[in-house]
């Protein structure tokens, strides 16, 4: 029962540890120095001194809520549009133009998107959010497309309008399906906005990118622990409620 118990305890402990060396590193980096002091040569400086490592985490945080937020407004929006049956012929035109961003690497959008709207944020935006549009739009999709269909002809037999059953009904039975590309779009930001520093924006990148020119591998493991960890932490953080929403949906339709 023991070994069964401290399992079940096992990954969470885990997850917790993590949070706690994360916020522990961005807000006090100072700490281990000691531990990335090997992997600099000829004194250079260990932890990343050009700026906050916290500061350029929540920036790095923020440019990702903004993007996937736009993303998810849009994205879903489509899906819903191509669902409806005035929308349905959309469907390939809609399919086009989330799969933009998929299409052209994230370096080329932004090459593109500079003389447009200037160096910095606006830019990684940009890229970040056609990069989100694909996932986000086909789990939405699948998910407003594979409803069961007793429980959406009991809607319509119980009188509501195709309002009140997509917002009463749909959406809420696909918001696990939907959760499920919101998650995977979160994690390729994360990961993709780090480039966002080759045009001026504030991320994480900056501090794996000041290692690569100082050749400083101290620098660049800072910059990429800190983006993994965030990956990791928010991932679990979303299956957890994608798990959440899909059981109390599941309850509800029974």
């Amino acid at each position: 029962m023991k070994e069964a118990g401290l399992k079940a305890w096992l990954p969470s402990l885990l997850r917790l540890v993590l949070v706690v060396l994360l916020v522990a590193f961005v807000t006090n980096p100072g700490w281990f120095e000691p531990l990335l002091k090997p992997l600099t040569e000829n004194n250079a400086p260990v932890i990343y001194n050009q700026g906050s490592l916290l500061s350029l985490t929540l920036l790095h945080l923020r440019t990702v809520l903004i993007a996937t937020v736009a993303a998810t407004v849009v994205a879903v929006a489509l899906a819903i549009l191509v669902t409806r049956p005035a929308g349905v012929e959309f469907l390939p035109l809609s399919r086009s133009l989330v799969n933009i961003g998929q299409t052209f690497p994230p370096v080329a959008v932004l090459a593109l998107a500079v003389p447009a709207v200037g160096f910095g944020e606006k830019p990684t935006l940009i890229a970040l959010f056609l990069y989100g549009l694909l996932p986000i739009f086909e789990n939405a999709l699948t998910g407003l497309t594979t409803l069961p269909a007793n429980v959406v002809e009991a809607a319509r037999g119980a009188g509501m309008t195709g309002w009140q059953r997509l917002i009463k009904v749909e959406l809420p039975l696909s918001a696990p399906i939907i959760l499920g590309g919101i998650r995977l779009s979160v994690v390729i930001s994360l990961a993709t906005a780090t480039i966002g520093s080759t045009v001026a924006a504030r991320t994480l990148g900056e501090v794996i990118i000041a290692g690569l020119l100082s050749n400083n591998l101290a620098f660049i493991l800072q910059g990429g622990l800190i983006v993994a960890a965030l990956a990791v932490l928010i991932y679990d953080g979303l299956s957890a409620i994608e798990r959440y929403t899909a059981r109390r949906m599941g309850r509800e339709a029974a």
